[in-house]
């Protein structure tokens, strides 16, 4: 069968509309979103801080569990993901942002008998340790400082996901964690035993690749 030229031209351009097409999609692909941590790229990253959060609760006199947050953290990380005993993490935490959504509470947070926040205007978590525990999941082992205490801790960390942002178009890495610490490691025991000792820690945490 003999072609017409248009058609011949019409034949031409459908594969490569179709390739133009397909190209945003494959970008997009190799950006992400991905939920698999060993696509995630490697190198620097700083905590997001409007994403970047602490939600802290205890036992309140047996009768109900407290909640509260501290907003002022930032971070920094270094990721690899071929070798997460690699990785880095070092955040540092302003006490003074500590709150129990409370304005009472809140002021009395910032005292001696907790955080003492003019004399310990921060607290630190240094990561010593990474540990692989599932295909999404790590075990974090660090140096926590509060009140001029340095004691190790730890947190179960599970990782969300990562690529291009839609918001601001940044490379960002997601992740979760929890964390129990005892507030008396740290000289934080006023009004024990009615107050809880253990204070769990809920952290959500949004990183960006460094430029």
């Amino acid at each position: 069968m003999r072609r017409t030229p248009i058609l011949t031209s019409t034949l031409t351009a459908i594969p490569l509309a179709l390739g133009l097409l397909a190209a945003p999609a494959l970008a997009q692909n190799a950006e992400g979103p991905t939920t698999d941590p060993n696509q995630v790229r490697p190198g620097a990253y700083v905590l997001d801080p409007a994403h970047g959060k602490i939600t802290w609760s205890l036992s309140h006199l047996g009768y109900s569990t407290y909640f509260g947050q501290i907003t002022d953290v930032t971070g920094e990380a270094t990721l690899d993901p071929k070798e997460p005993a690699k990785s880095r993490l070092s955040v540092t935490i302003r006490t003074d942002s500590v709150s129990g959504l409370n304005p009472k509470l809140d002021q009395h947070l910032k005292t001696p008998d907790f955080f003492d926040t003019r004399q310990f205007p921060t607290a630190t978590f240094r990561a010593t340790s990474v540990e692989p525990t599932g295909p999404t999941t790590a075990r974090v082992v660090g140096d926590l400082t509060l009140k001029g205490v340095t004691k190790s801790a730890a947190f179960d960390a599970t990782f969300n996901q990562a690529g291009i942002s839609p918001v601001d178009k940044q490379y960002t890495v997601g992740f979760d964690g929890r964390a129990v610490i005892k507030r008396s490691d740290f000289g934080i025991s006023a009004f024990l035993p009615i107050l809880g000792d253990e204070v769990t820690l809920r952290l959500e945490g949004e990183f960006k690749a460094a430029p």
